[in-house]
């Protein structure tokens, strides 16, 4: 009999156990939302001290986190919230599966119609004023077709920010992205690639549709470069748009930082495909 096969099975097992790098430590999608209740997760509202969920405005229904607006007496009076991830992330992919539902209070701003956002590289709510709208924090807007044109989601807007785009700094507060429109209801899954301080790409459903780098703060004393933004917080958005969240995940790509051939196999392996997407 000839044992080889055994032994080298043996010796690679032995391996994997000594060094630690059992498929078990593979990256994987880890969930920052449990689909149970928003434990990890950290609220501000405008005019609201930070923990204050005026209004229940983060709840999770149906196993989903939910943003509502029923309860505000249908006048939301510019009280833009946020609901932040506990943890700050730097190298990462991110998962979001969204779509929008029921009506906007009646004084939503025209342009919060089916508008919603994943901020990101985003300060901490600790640090926000009490009547600050938005934190500082590059956005990946999210919109709704209004049923009538186009209205591309998966867009970019800077509060508080700007970035680098084919060598240029842009100081423009949003950009549309390449994406299709997307009307009613249809869940949406958007993903964004964080490299750091230098690449970042927003995907729709598995396509990429918009890239760029350098993310910083707004220049100060008169210079044109802010400070690079090598990290920061993730959060949701509640603009007046009552919307629902199913899906908020991340693969932590900080081990890999210094090996980008292995986060484009990493990125390969775990973005989503338009062809195999069930996400609508």
């Amino acid at each position: 009999m000839n044992n080889r096969p055994l032994i080298t099975c043996f010796a690679a097992l032995l391996s994997c156990l000594v060094l630690s790098s059992c498929s078990s430590q593979e990256p994987d999608w880890q969930q920052l939302f449990n689909g149970k209740d928003l434990s990890n997760w950290k609220i501000k509202i405008r005019e609201f001290p930070l923990g204050e969920n005026f209004g229940n405005t983060f709840r999770v229904v149906d196993g989903n986190i939910q943003v509502n607006y029923d309860q505000y007496d249908n006048a939301f009076k510019k009280r833009y919230g946020h609901i932040f991830y506990e943890k700050p992330f730097s190298y990462y992919l991110l998962g979001v599966e969204y779509r929008f539902i029921g009506q906007q209070p009646a004084d939503g701003e025209e342009w919060a119609y089916r508008n919603n956002g994943i901020m990101i590289h985003g300060q901490t709510p600790e640090s926000m004023g009490l009547d600050q709208d938005f934190p500082n924090s590059i956005e990946v807007q999210l919109l709704g077709g209004s049923g009538e044109g186009e209205r591309s989601t998966a867009n970019l807007c800077t509060p508080g920010t700007q970035y680098v785009q084919n060598g240029k700094i842009v100081t423009t507060h949003c950009v549309t992205s390449s994406s299709k429109t997307y009307n009613g209801d249809q869940w949406v899954r958007v993903e964004v690639l964080v490299l750091g301080d230098s690449i970042i790409k927003h995907y729709v459903n598995g396509e990429e549709v918009i890239e760029y780098e350098q993310p910083q703060l707004d220049p100060v004393n008169g210079e044109k470069t802010g400070k690079l933004l090598t990290g920061g917080t993730i959060s949701l958005q509640s603009e007046s748009a009552p919307t629902e969240f199913r899906k908020v995940e991340i693969i932590d790509l900080e081990p890999y930082k210094n090996d980008n051939p292995e986060i484009n196999t990493i990125v390969d392996r775990f973005l989503s495909k338009k062809e195999d997407n069930p996400h609508n």
